[in-house]
């Protein structure tokens, strides 16, 4: 084989090892072994949220072996490649074959790379996204509605299931703020280092006199909250307001006062929920949505005792993040990792697994 080859294929062969000893293969199969046991058990279903927790941690830690033993025979197959291309004088077919399959799983196993840095306490969670416009006008409350959008869609291309609890649409155009669930493993250790300001410089599809303007939208991620965090709200702390739904919807759910807005009134966290048709599941909703909130804001505080005991300001990245350019040029840049493209069009259709690939390695050396 072509000494580079080998070399190339070495390299990405030690980088996988690394991976598999983070991931500590006999362990997750013996994990696999003891859910499986569970899963078999026929009173299982008695406890239906039980259940759903069994199955689903088995579901995802059969997929995180069945990926990493993938990506091991893939690496396998690709040096069998190199060697077919490379008997009787050269296959060049062949041999771009294998060139292909070696980017591809270059980048397969740089991604899997990736999602051994989350070890985070809820980095394995689903994740709970906020997006709100901010400075800007009409011009904030559409880009708060395009970054809905780009995440909605990074999700689908994924195939990762969500759930929207609550628009409230801007008077001209857009949005002034949504709460929306991205159910995924490692949905929340992966977006959260898309929380912050996200900025945007285009010609404003707003202003007659075609000015360029800059306008602004906050993104916030939470954990969502499982049944062992304790996230305890005391009734007295509560102030539930019922209100009509308002924008698109169906007529049972705009003509009954079924939308539901919670006020923590200890810590002025304001959550509202209208997609459901009863009070009550918007409630129940409401009550996920502000439970996920203080879960994030305890994780926060925790972080800060533990930044302030290294004496670090390393973790104050949280406001201005990202900048989208439309005009005079075309490019979406990270502030903190320095992560670039030319191509907002791409970004704010989903594409944006390289800046959260980027920013998770960033978050790691701060």
């Amino acid at each position: 084989m072509n000494p580079d080859v080998a070399a190339d294929l070495k390299d990405l062969s030690a980088t996988l090892a690394s991976v598999e000893a983070v991931m500590d293969l006999d362990g997750l199969r013996a994990q696999i072994a003891e859910l499986e046991e569970q899963a078999a058990k026929p009173d299982l279903w008695d406890d239906p949220d039980s259940a759903q927790q069994v199955t689903s941690r088995l579901s995802h830690r059969q997929g995180e072996l069945r990926k990493v033993e993938e990506l091991r025979s893939r690496l396998d197959d690709l040096a069998v490649l190199y060697e077919l291309g490379e008997e009787d004088g050269g296959d060049a077919d062949t041999t771009a074959e294998a060139e292909v399959e070696f980017a591809k799983l270059k980048a397969d196993i740089s991604s899997l790379e990736v999602r051994t840095l989350l070890s985070g306490e809820y980095d394995g969670r689903d994740a709970l996204l906020t997006i709100r416009s901010e400075a800007g006008g009409v011009d904030a409350a559409d880009f708060a509605e395009m970054l809905m959008r780009m995440y909605l869609r990074w999700s689908e291309r994924h195939g990762y299931p969500t759930e929207v609890y609550d628009t409230s649409y801007a008077e001209e155009a857009g949005i002034k703020s949504t709460t929306f669930k991205i159910a995924a493993p490692y949905a929340y250790g992966t977006l959260s280092v898309e929380q912050g300001t996200h900025r945007l410089v285009r010609i404003s599809p707003f202003d007659n006199q075609g000015r360029r303007q800059t306008s602004f939208a906050a993104v916030e991620v939470a954990p969502v909250v499982e049944q062992a965090d304790h996230v305890e709200i005391d009734d007295k702390d509560l102030r539930v307001d019922v209100y009509r739904s308002s924008g698109p919807g169906g007529q049972g759910v705009n003509t009954t006062d079924s939308a539901v807005r919670l006020t923590h009134l200890p810590t002025g966290i304001v959550v509202s929920c209208q997609n459901e048709r009863s009070q009550l599941q918007n409630k129940a909703s409401a009550m996920t949505v502000l439970q996920a909130k203080l879960l994030e804001r305890r994780r926060q505080e925790q972080q800060a005792k533990m930044d302030a005991l290294k004496d670090s300001s390393s973790g104050s990245w949280g406001n201005q993040m990202r900048t989208y350019v439309l005009h005079p040029y075309q490019m979406v840049k990270d502030l903190r990792t320095e992560f670039e493209v030319g191509n907002p069009s791409a970004v704010l259709d989903g594409d944006i697994d390289g800046f959260l690939e980027s920013g998770i390695r960033w978050r790691k050396t701060q």
